[in-house]
């Protein structure tokens, strides 16, 4: 569902899909790197790396995430067994991650807390035209509880834990996927089982910007 609302360019360009081995194997987050053109989300100055699995950084001590951690933390926020209905993302950045997550959740809400980046996002996706997508200007912390509850709530960045607010905005069943930590980061998968009940699994390593309150 979704792949059909991205208005794609005409000229064919080169796959951001990570490499197999990495262990994406979700065929519709693979078809979504695919028709996302990532080129379109990173600075004039990096255009011949925007097809390498690396994060590349926007400015403003942000980072455009490498394609290989955007499939994979999309692909642990799914369940097979039920479509992504509503979506939260926490720091659109760029926007790229904004752009395949609307590939595959019927509606995606972003939340940017810096002003530029707000507007970048906001500039890079317009000639993609996504109707299914609503950008935010905000403090991600807080998530949106005049839309909530979501079936699936992301964060780009990390915090020492999970902000309580994004927790109780998941519907019942709903997963959240984040990195925690300092230092050392992990991803951690969060499934609300019950009205005060919360499970949690520790996975791979990883490295995101820190988690901030506030805008800027």
């Amino acid at each position: 569902a979704g792949l059909g609302r991205l208005h794609r360019p005409r000229r064919r360009q080169p796959s951001a899909v990570p490499d197999a081995r990495q262990g994406v194997k979700d065929p519709q987050v693979l078809a979504a790197l695919e028709i996302v053109p990532r080129h379109m989300f990173v600075e004039p100055g990096m255009l011949a790396q925007a097809y390498v699995d690396i994060s590349l950084p926007i400015g403003h001590n942000q980072t455009i995430s490498q394609p290989y951690i955007v499939a994979r933390m999309i692909e642990l926020l799914k369940d097979s067994k039920k479509p992504l209905h509503r979506v939260l993302e926490i720091g659109t950045g760029c926007g790229y991650q904004a752009a395949v997550l609307s590939c595959v959740a019927q509606e995606v809400y972003s939340i940017e807390r810096i002003k530029p980046l707000h507007e970048l996002a906001k500039a890079n996706l317009r000639p993609l035209r996504i109707a299914n997508l609503r950008l935010q200007y905000g403090d991600g912390m807080l998530g949106l509880p005049q839309v909530a509850p979501f079936d699936g709530i992301i964060l780009a960045a990390a915090g020492l834990e999970v902000p309580r607010a994004l927790l109780e905005q998941m519907a019942i069943g709903a997963r959240l996927v984040a990195p925690v930590g300092a230092q050392v980061q992990h991803l951690q998968r969060i499934t609300r089982t019950g009205k005060a009940e919360w499970t949690s699994e520790t996975l791979e390593a990883c490295h995101f910007v820190p988690l901030r309150p506030g805008i800027a």
